[in-house]
């Protein structure tokens, strides 16, 4: 039995199985499954603003490019963003950082770029996981999907691809434990998951850990991202959703200059 309230109305619902998608704060996640609750979070907080009406731009606005902020200022181990949507934009950071201020930073960062007296419309605040759970069922009739199951990636922050297919596979998963009634069907979610994407999640994982730890390794990490290579291997998959592994000499000659890098050897 599921029981909910909708406003002042207390519901029960009878089902065979239930997959929960309410968010990285899952309350489905936090009530039944074990070790859920323990989970590593970011949190973003984002302003969504009126853009700068034609001939009144501010100094660092440009509506036809999306901005992302490595500066500790902004955030300690994320980043912080201005992204155009047209009529509107999203000014915005993210951080683990227990006491970290996110409203004083976007407070700050849209004073710096002239953005400081744009009409707010919203503001909005939200945990984001950092990794996948290491289980998204109970065992039993109860399943995960989404940023409930910890689906973002590290690093960058995404999650509509993935928060899509996880929905897609936890559904199927779902049917087949309907069909057969045996509960061990619910993992194949999870699995299916993480044998297309567990590679992708722990490369992205580790960079993050290394690069984003302090100011001058960001900066490092922005001087690599300017590179053709990078930039090339990056774009092919983030469309593909997988590790590019068709290009040996890219890969060889990124990884010299991740050693130049690190080393001191190239310029930041």
């Amino acid at each position: 039995l599921v029981h909910y309230r909708a406003g002042e109305m207390r519901h029960t619902v009878a089902a065979r199985a239930v997959i929960g998608a309410d968010g990285a704060a899952s309350a489905v996640a936090r009530q039944m499954v074990p070790g859920a609750g323990a989970a590593r979070r970011v949190f973003a907080y984002h302003e969504v603003i009126r853009t700068p009406a034609a001939g009144a731009a501010a100094a660092g606005w440009d509506g036809r490019r999306c901005d992302i902020y490595y500066d500790a200022r902004v955030s300690p181990d994320f980043y912080a963003w201005i992204f155009p949507h047209g009529e509107t934009a999203s000014i915005g950071t993210g951080s683990a950082v227990k006491g970290f201020s996110l409203r004083r930073a976007v407070a700050a960062l849209r004073e710096e770029t002239g953005l400081g007296q744009a009409e707010t419309i919203r503001a909005e605040g939200a945990p984001l996981p950092l990794k996948p759970l290491a289980r998204w069922d109970d065992g039993v009739n109860v399943l995960l999907a989404g940023d409930a199951a910890g689906v973002v990636a590290p690093a960058s922050g995404e999650g509509i691809y993935y928060a899509m297919l996880g929905g897609q596979l936890a559904g199927e998963a779902a049917d087949a434990f309907c069909a057969s009634g045996d509960a061990r069907v619910l993992r194949e979610a999870r699995r299916r998951f993480m044998a297309a994407h567990g590679m992708v999640f722990a490369v992205l994982g580790m960079m993050q850990d290394f690069w984003y730890a302090s100011d001058r390794r960001r900066e490092r990490f922005v001087a690599i991202c300017g590179d053709a290579d990078v930039q090339s291997i990056t774009w092919q998959a983030y469309m593909e959703k997988a590790l590019v592994r068709a290009k040996p000499a890219a890969h060889l000659r990124i990884f010299a200059k991740n050693i130049a890098h690190l080393t001191g050897l190239a310029r930041a």
